[in-house]
């Protein structure tokens, strides 16, 4: 079985703007290829999880969702990196269209998403890991056995920084961004300690 880093996106992988209702208000981080070039060369699968309740809401349309993902996994090939998988989960029980407002499993920081991927990828959760800006991301994780870091990029410094005294359980690690924490996930694999 497949070790998988779960990946949040807005905030992690790219910028965090709000939603990204145009495709030119997305831009990945310049860390962002060479950290997921590094699972790449190590083996584990680079899986990217995202929640899109924006489809729901009707601010912008599944195709852009799709298009914005399309762009990602173009850039990342230009330096010689890739994603493993994509799911995003475009639910929201209060959404405006009804083909979309729904409570759902995979809604994060509902487990869904991290369950699909490991029947399709045949991951082992208790060996992987989730790196987000947002802590709810890592509860998903947490719920599944899988360990949790926050990066400081996006929301994460502010969430740390004024509510992390309220968590039932703390990050498995804190690392500046997505390649900071890649880095330290790699040195586990190399060890042999994942």
């Amino acid at each position: 079985m497949k070790v998988a880093v779960f990946l949040d996106r807005d905030g992690t992988i790219n910028e965090e703007v709000g939603y990204i209702n145009h495709i030119d208000r997305f831009r990945i981080f310049p860390w962002t290829a060479a950290a997921v070039r590094m699972l790449n060369d190590a083996g584990l699968a680079a899986v990217l999880v995202t929640n899109q309740s924006g489809i729901a809401r009707g601010y912008f349309p599944e195709t852009l969702v799709r298009e914005v993902h399309a762009r990602l996994q173009a850039e990342l090939a230009q330096s010689g990196a890739r994603l493993d998988a994509v799911y995003y989960c475009p639910h929201h029980p209060d959404g405006k269209l009804e083909a979309f407002r729904r409570s759902c499993d995979c809604r994060k920081p509902a487990p869904g998403m991290l369950h699909r991927a490991a029947a399709d990828l045949e991951i082992d959760l208790s060996r992987s890991y989730v790196v987000s800006d947002r802590y709810q991301d890592l509860v998903m994780g947490f719920r599944t056995g899988v360990r949790g870091v926050l990066v400081m990029s996006g929301y994460g410094k502010g969430e740390y920084h004024y509510h992390r005294d309220s968590w039932p359980r703390q990050p498995d690690r804190v690392s500046h961004d997505l390649l900071d924490a890649v880095m330290w996930i790699a040195d586990h694999a190399r060890s042999g300690s994942l």
